[in-house]
């Protein structure tokens, strides 16, 4: 495990770092040498993907009726106890419509938490897989014998298909960057998890079509690298593939 995610995160970073635009160096994309680099620098990085024990998904771990800083400083002491140094914790776009302000102060409350306990944690903006039907407020609760049955996709399949939301999704990308950009507690930025997840086969009849999707995804990631960039963020940015075959899909590394 703990070799697996050290070796995970510096593939991650280094396909995210193709070539350099002709933008300053702040907000080019990394090269492959500077990828390397960053990574010769950070320790063995040893982690999980994390949500507390009591959240069904990245909503309820962060609306302000459900957030939990009292588990989540156990949950990362037990963490730290065993090694571990970071953490891949989801956010999503719709926390960041319902309370921006609020959403703000909660992110730094959990990377004060986390930095208490040695953990610079990866955090993800956008997800592409499972329920395309997010909704503010109570979540439902566990589907016995569904995986992952409360996981909720960022943006949901509404907003990824209606070009005239795409606004408050940069809204929310550089809303939550901007604020964070120079912070040192957090280890990168995930922009969008596993982009090439059609997803279709759980939820074939709320989710987009399979070539739509994708073709909609495709277009917008390298936006929200963009977005992201435009903040000039000392983390690196970065997107965790989910099949490496459908990058075909969307033409040539942008």
């Amino acid at each position: 495990m703990r070799r697996f995610l050290s070796v995970f995160i510096r593939a991650l970073l280094i396909a995210a770092a193709l070539s350099t635009s002709a933008m300053g160096d702040q907000t080019a994309r990394w090269t492959e040498q500077k990828a390397n680099a960053w990574y010769a620098q950070q320790p063995w990085l040893v982690g999980s993907n994390y949500i507390p024990r009591s959240a069904i998904n990245q909503l309820e771990m962060w609306q302000a009726a459900t957030f939990d800083p009292v588990e989540i400083d156990q949950e990362l002491s037990w963490a730290e106890s065993m090694g571990m140094n970071t953490m891949r914790v989801f956010l999503h776009d719709l926390l960041w419509q319902q309370d921006p302000a609020g959403f703000q102060r909660r992110i730094d409350q959990f990377l004060m938490i986390a930095s208490r306990h040695h953990i610079r944690p990866m955090l993800v903006l956008f997800d592409s897989c499972w329920d395309p039907v997010p909704h503010l407020g109570p979540q439902h609760p566990a589907t016995p014998g569904v995986h992952n049955s409360g996981w909720v996709q960022s943006p949901g399949a509404k907003a990824l298909a209606d070009p005239n939301q795409h606004p408050q999704l940069k809204s929310y990308v550089q809303g939550v960057v901007g604020a964070f950009a120079k912070d040192e507690r957090i280890l990168a930025w995930d922009v969008w998890n596993e982009p090439g997840a059609d997803n279709a086969g759980s939820y074939p009849k709320e989710e987009l079509k399979e070539k739509d999707k994708i073709a909609r995804v495709g277009t917008l990631l390298p936006q929200v690298f963009e977005w992201a960039r435009e903040l000039k963020p000392v983390q690196p940015l970065t997107s965790g593939v989910w099949a490496v075959d459908t990058i075909a899909r969307w033409g040539e590394p942008r």
